[in-house]
């Protein structure tokens, strides 16, 4: 064994591995065995000795038998290191393995098997003997560990350890990643760059180049990483930004052991610096005419961000729109421009930057332009009287170069007066010429130029004006009626003046008295004259009024024309005057009417109403317009009924036929007055709102109105059903009922009291209610339902009378007295008891109703059905029995209970009694616990008694057996394919139970059978039938212990299918039962399967039936079961009737004297006296 071995069992202290091996002298000398214990090493070596002695003992083969069955590792693993993601394999090879070999991995045992269950990376390789190398497959960090292989002991050999060999992995860092302080970069600053390779083991190395440049001066740290053992690297280093550094890359290299080529991670950098001075191209010379479409073009170079272009004249922003060409890295901004003369002497300015620039870098440019004026203005006046003189003056606006003036009258052109030219607005000159002209009646009409040139753009502009010269009319006349000739006020009458001559025509003015007519037609011209007429609608004014017509033109000259016109018209004013101030009722009145001038006098009369009075006339004095007025009195005895009304006075004209009128409205004062229209009665539906008018009147009309309702005053506010429309007009909101009854009116003024009662009805829906309820009658008695109403109004047929049950009843007779109803019913029955629906309507909202219910008394009638006969329960003493007696009756039903004809001490624990009324119907359950074959099976009578009579139901507490058959089996619908049937279930024997329907067409030899589901119904249609086909049927029960007989008495059902829907009714020779699809072969052999089960099934009975009887014969019972097998002829069926239909349930343990139950014959139980014996002993019917 070599010198490391010996090391390596020593430094792990492997006892067992020393005992096996032995100690030698090199071994307890070496410094790693010191810390043995010395007396472990002596006996060691003690052991190695005896051994040796030992073996000198024995022979020669013996010792080289013992020493090939000791294990001895040949390899053992070493250390190693491995990439992760490699496969990494640790070599172990064992001499004469006889022990269980397997890996630990820091002290966790790896399991014996090759495969290594539970760690799908690893196995256990080796193609020859002794070969479990460890083979590690993706190596990941978490297989860095120390590993050991190990040989179990064995009967031969001891337990062996190798060296502890340490795996290391190596990764190779994750893609490294920059940390930079910002980003982009400014040219000319310093910026410090940070690389991080991440997770590598070992720690990466980090190389940072620049423009392909290795950068120098970098320091490096290390950090943990994301999982343990893993380590970041981080290298920063110190760069100065340039501007050709710009889109050049930045390069991290990371490399460790673990890879042959680094990993690189590239940045592009992005450093800012300012662009170049701009540029302008297209502007060829400084001057430019007005509205020249200029294009300027600007252009800066270089520069990240590409340059910001902008565009200024004198200052101002022109234009922020640029376009940028990075291909040629340059930006570019184009501006149009049309050319005005606000551009002249103007710098236009290109400026370039960006975000790093400190100033923007611009280029400037100065224009000239050349503009024509904006206007050109003639000014003075162009009228001029004949022989007048007139100074005229010719401005043109701002140009550049400033322009030269020249005057022209028609053809001919005039002298002017010397220039003169002044600074004007963008640079420009103003020019200003003035000329002064006498003009004659020969030049009137002719055009006045002034003409502009402009040298510089060679642009002439001209302005011109027409002369006129003024010279008088020549004459003017009026076209009129004659003077003399009368006219009726009211007529149309045209004036029309005519005037000639004159430049130019003249304007005609018309005047009435001197004054001015403002209404007269606008004038009209007509060859060398002009015309304005002047249309009147005479008036008392016109009479003898002067019309003149003046002519005038710019000449400043006037001739007039004049005419008068007679006019006859009715009085123009009317007056109507008294000297009495306050007009009262009874009062005599004295008016005066004055009627105004009139041309010839007119005749005053008065009207009042339809009343006519001429009243006193006085002589006619001249006045106005030549006229006459007349004055006019009249005498009246005032009442209430004038206040308001007019009095009026006429001035009538009989040569014009026709006059005027005035009115005097009479104010006569009044106390209140109630008007013949005020109601005395107001009608209101309840809920409603009740309007009661006040038609009063009085003068003066402030009228204070109070209005009482039994006696005691209404106060507005106090209460919020009341509020008044008007000021006298009440309106109650919500009517009620009572707010009916007289409400009186008071009602006063400064002249009197007046009071008047109103009576308020209000109408109200019907409301009802049962004078009695619930009633009660005997059967068979009379029963009188009454109900009554309050209402307003009642009428008659108010009310009626409705039945709400279900069935049909004789509803008796109705009788209304007033405001109630009776319905009586003779001869009362059970199905008139219920609800009966009393309802009132008198038209008002909607009917009322009311219910009364009907109780009809009768005595107690038990249910008596075959499932109420009937109760089964097993008599081994450890069920409970439930014996239920239900009861319909009216008054309350009382229960008693017998057990064979003697009353039942319910005070018995194992007796208990409850009551349960609904209704009508009472039920009373008697529970009997730990039931008794031989105490309980018996015949319980209950007893239903109230105080009209009793009624009693015999119940007989039997075992559980098979169910009684089913009964009243008919029918219930037909259809061609379907036919529904049903039935009454008998007694269910104590269990639950189902159907089965068995039918056959009449001619088959065979029956078919149908389940009822669900298993509880009492109806069921059978499906699948043929049309026109006669069908028997049947139906009987079933339960765990076994099945009834068929319903009533083995009663055939026959049937026959209707016809087909839209068959045509022909009759059909194929068989029925080849309907159903099956051959005539195929139904042969089913009946011949059929009858061989039937067979089986007879022999098997007999067999059964003489191997019960050899039982019998061995024990010495006679208990047996007698069964009688009928044939029934109308079916052709074999039926099984089970005469014992009180067998106790199978595997029940009774006692033998429960078998000695007596049992009561009925109805379902007439063959039913045999009781089938578990102990083999024959019972006979009368014990």
């Amino acid at each position: 064994m070599s010198a490391k071995s010996h090391r390596a069992i020593c430094r792990s202290g492997d006892k067992k591995a020393l005992l096996s091996l032995g100690v030698t002298q090199q071994m307890e000398e070496h410094p790693d065995c010191e810390r043995l214990p010395r007396a472990f090493l002596q006996c060691t070596r003690g052991r190695q000795q005896s051994s040796v002695e030992a073996a000198a003992v024995t022979n020669t083969a013996f010792i080289s038998l013992s020493l090939l069955a000791q294990q001895a590792f040949r390899y053992e693993p070493k250390n190693l290191t491995v990439r992760m993601g490699a496969t990494a394999e640790l070599k172990c090879e064992v001499l004469r393995p006889s022990g269980t070999v397997q890996w630990m991995k820091d002290g966790l045992a790896l399991g014996p098997e090759r495969s290594l269950p539970g760690f799908p990376r690893y196995s256990m390789t080796g193609k020859l003997r002794g070969q479990y190398n460890l083979r590690i497959e993706n190596f990941q960090l978490e297989d860095e560990s120390m590993y050991e292989c190990q040989a179990g002991p064995s009967e031969n050999s001891d337990a062996i350890v190798s060296n502890t060999a340490f795996v290391t992995v190596q990764i190779p860092p994750s893609k490294p990643y920059f940390s930079l302080d910002t980003t982009p970069w400014v040219a000319g600053k310093k910026y410090s760059v940070t690389c991080v390779a991440p997770d590598a083991k070992p720690e990466a190395e980090i190389t940072l180049f620049k423009d392909g440049v290795e950068l120098t001066g970098a320091q490096s740290f290390t950090m943990s990483g994301s999982k343990d053992k893993l380590l970041n690297r981080h290298t920063e280093v110190t760069v100065t930004a340039l501007s050709s550094d710009n889109g050049q890359q930045l390069a991290c290299h990371a490399i460790n052991e673990a890879i042959s080529k680094p990993v690189v991670t590239i940045m592009t950098m992005n450093v800012y610096f300012p662009p170049e001075p701009p540029v302008i191209v297209g502007l060829d010379k400084d001057e430019v005419r007005v509205g020249r479409i200029l294009v300027l073009e600007c252009e800066s170079g270089s520069g990240n961000p590409l340059a910001s272009l902008r565009w200024t004249k004198n200052g101002e922003v022109l234009s922020t729109t640029w376009e940028e060409d990075n291909v040629a890295h340059k930006s570019r901004s184009v501006y149009k421009l049309k050319i005005t003369p606000a551009d002249n002497q103007a710098d236009f300015c290109c400026e370039s930057f960006n975000m790093v620039s400190l100033s923007p870098l611009s280029i400037t440019h100065k224009i000239i332009v050349f503009f024509e004026p904006a206007e050109l203005k003639l000014s003075g006046s162009f009228e001029a009287i004949e022989g007048q003189e007139l100074t005229l003056s010719c401005y043109a606006t701002s140009s550049n170069p400033p322009v030269d003036i020249r005057w022209w009258l028609g053809h001919k052109e005039l002298n002017s007066t010397a220039l003169l030219r002044e600074e004007g607005e963008y640079g420009g000159m103003t020019t200003t010429s003035n000329m002064t002209h006498q003009f004659f009646r020969d030049e009137n009409g002719l055009r006045l130029t002034c003409e502009a040139f402009n040298k510089g753009t060679h642009f002439s502009k001209i302005q011109a004006a027409k002369i006129s010269v003024f010279y008088p009319p020549h004459k003017v006349w009026i076209d009129a009626p004659p003077e003399d000739v009368p006219l009726h006020s009211g007529t149309t009458v045209s004036l029309i003046c005519h005037s000639t001559g004159g430049n130019p025509t003249a304007t005609l003015t018309w005047f009435k008295n001197g004054k001015p007519v403002t209404f007269a037609q606008r004038q009209t011209s007509s060859g060398m004259g002009v015309t304005r007429e002047l249309i009147l609608v005479l008036t008392a004014s016109d009479n003898m009024a002067t019309y003149r017509c003046d002519a005038r033109n710019e000449a400043k000259k006037t001739i007039s024309a004049s005419t008068k016109l007679l006019v006859y018209f009715v009085a123009v004013t009317m007056k109507i005057t008294t000297k009495q101030e306050v007009l009262r009722s009874g009062q005599v009145l004295t008016l005066q009417c004055l009627s105004g001038s009139s041309n010839p006098k007119s005749n005053t009369s008065w009207n009042l109403g339809l009343e006519r009075f001429q009243g006193i006339e006085e002589a006619a004095r001249k006045d106005v317009f030549g006229g006459v007025s007349v004055n006019n009195t009249l005498s009246l005895n005032l009442t209430s009924q004038h206040h308001n009304q007019k009095v009026i006075c006429h001035a009538y004209s009989p040569v014009l036929a026709e006059g005027t009128k005035t009115f005097y409205q009479l104010n006569v004062l009044y106390p209140p007055e109630f008007s013949p229209d005020q109601p005395t009665e107001v009608q209101v539906v309840e809920d409603d709102v009740a309007a009661i008018p006040l038609l009063v009147s009085a003068n003066p009309e402030v009228v204070s109105c109070i209005w009482l309702h039994r006696r005691e005053m209404l106060v507005k506010g106090e209460n919020l059903h009341y509020r008044w429309s008007d000021e006298h007009s009440l309106v109650i909101k919500n009517v009620t009922r009572r707010h009916a009854g007289i409400y009186t009116v008071k009602c006063e003024n400064d002249e009197g009291v007046n009071q008047i009662a109103i009576r308020l009805d209000v109408l109200y829906a019907a409301s009802v209610k049962a004078e009695k309820d619930p009633v009660f009658v005997n059967l068979g008695g009379i029963a009188d339902l009454i109900c009554v109403a309050d209402a307003n109004p009642i009428i008659s047929d108010m009310f009626s009378w409705k039945w709400l049950g279900e069935e049909e009843v004789e509803m008796g007779e109705e009788i209304q007295e007033d405001e109630s109803s009776l319905l009586t019913i003779h001869d009362v029955t059970r199905a008139h008891a219920g609800l009966y629906q009393c309802t009132a309507n008198n038209g008002i909202a909607f009917p009322a109703s009311v219910d009364v219910r009907l109780v009809v008394q009768f005595k107690p009638e038990l249910q008596k059905g075959p499932q109420w006969r009937k109760v089964a329960s097993r008599g081994d003493g450890t069920t409970t029995a439930e014996l239920v007696c239900q009861a319909e009756g009216i008054p309350r039903v009382n229960f008693i209970w017998e057990k064979n004809g003697a009353l039942m001490d319910l005070a018995n624990p194992r007796y208990e009694e409850k009551t349960v009324r609904e209704g009508s119907y009472h039920t009373s359950t008697l529970r009997v616990g730990n039931v008794s074959a031989v105490l309980d099976y018996a015949v319980f009578s209950c007893t239903a008694r109230n105080s009209l009579g009793e009624d009693k139901l015999d119940i007989q507490l039997v075992s559980t057996n098979h169910p009684d058959p089913p009964s009243s089996f008919g029918q219930v619908s037909i259809s061609h394919d379907s036919v529904t049937l049903e039935w009454i279930p008998g007694f269910n024997g104590g269990l639950p139970q189902r159907f089965r329907i068995r039918y056959r067409w009449d001619q088959s030899v065979s029956f078919q059978y149908v389940d009822v589901f669900p298993l509880d119904v009492t109806t069921f249609t059978v499906t699948g039938l043929q049309p026109v086909t006669t069908y028997n049927f049947s139906v009987n029960a079933l339960n765990a212990i076994g099945e009834s007989g068929y319903a009533d008495n083995n009663a055939i059902l026959t049937i026959t299918t209707k016809e087909r829907p839209g068959s045509d009714g022909v009759p059909t020779d194929v068989d029925p039962q080849s309907k159903t699809g099956l051959p005539a072969y195929l139904i042969v052999v089913l009946a011949m399967v059929f009858g061989v089960l039937i067979l089986s099934n007879s022999l098997g009975f007999l067999f059964r039936l003489k191997w019960r009887k050899r039982q019998d014969q061995t024990t010495g019972a006679g208990g047996v079961s007698v069964v009688d097998r009928q044939k029934n002829e109308e079916d052709g069926s074999s039926q099984s009737t089970v005469r014992n239909s009180n067998k106790y349930e199978s595997r029940e343990e009774i006692n033998t004297a429960a078998q000695r139950t007596l049992l009561i014959d009925s109805e379902s139980e007439r063959d039913s006296n045999i009781y089938e014996s578990y102990t083999a002993k024959r019972i006979s019917p009368l014990e």
